[in-house]
């Protein structure tokens, strides 16, 4: 959910609407500007980039398929469209990097007309390459590491350059890799911080079969995960608007766990 939530009257919406950004969060995203890489296209990707200042993307790539994660994906057309042909500007294709997994499944990504992969490459909007397990992108060397989801894929990506590395884990991150010795140590582990069990809207408290705690971890165990793999630092994303804590309340937690 974005903050603030559309209609929402809540203390936490009202105060970001009030205040902007920071209050305010938009959806799940990253830009890696050493390779002019874009992970993910939420719906609010165009904004995103517009604030960010983005003015040239190679290459795209998706952690998973899910519509928080994806349904910005029409971004590539407003970048590349040259609507005197209906094609892509010359030399604007946007370069999609995929695990095979997600390769085969993107068709399932669809308009009224079709596969949206489909017009994008028909109109080389994009230009799609798969991979197993590494990549690289310029001087980056990219790791997929698939979290066992059973039918629905989400992967783990570790990026590494000039001896820095990253651990991306933004979303459905259960269970968590962390016997892979890649991705141990990092620099930095990006990571979505699990469920907020006390404090969350309409007095609501996670029944042990709720379907988050099969997907994601608390918050506690979010933290004792990333100590274990001894991230260098973290920084966690994807902040959903029902666990009712604006910045404030975040920045109290993060003055609270550096102490």
């Amino acid at each position: 959910m974005v903050i603030p939530k559309p209609l929402c009257r809540c203390r936490v919406c009202e105060e970001a609407r009030s205040k902007g950004w920071p209050y305010e969060r938009t959806g799940p995203s990253s830009f890696l500007h050493d390779e002019n890489l874009l992970i993910d296209t939420p719906a609010e990707i165009a904004l995103q980039l517009n604030r960010a200042g983005i003015n040239r993307i190679d290459y795209l790539i998706f952690t998973h398929l899910d519509p928080d994660h994806v349904e910005g994906f029409r971004v590539v057309e407003q970048i590349t469209l040259d609507f005197r042909t209906w094609k892509a500007y010359r030399g604007k294709s946007i370069r999609l990097i995929l695990p095979q997994v997600l390769k085969d499944r993107i068709s399932d990504l669809s308009s009224v007309y079709g596969p949206l992969i489909d017009f994008y490459e028909r109109q080389s909007f994009i230009e799609i390459t798969a991979f197993d397990e590494i990549t690289r992108i310029g001087e980056t060397k990219i790791t997929a590491i698939p979290v066992d989801r059973g039918s629905q894929v989400s992967f783990i990506y570790l990026f590494e350059r000039k001896g820095v590395r990253m651990v991306y884990a933004p979303c459905d991150i259960k269970p968590f890799p962390e016997h892979r010795n890649e991705i141990k140590d990092a620099d930095l582990l990006v990571i979505q911080p699990g469920i907020f069990e006390k404090g969350l809207k309409h007095g609501f408290k996670y029944p042990e079969d709720h379907i988050s705690r099969k997907t994601l971890y608390t918050f506690e165990e979010t933290v004792a995960l990333a100590r274990r793999i001894g991230a260098g630092q973290v920084l966690f994303v994807h902040i959903e608007e029902y666990w009712n804590r604006g910045y404030d309340d975040y920045a109290a937690i993060e003055k609270l766990r550096k102490t």
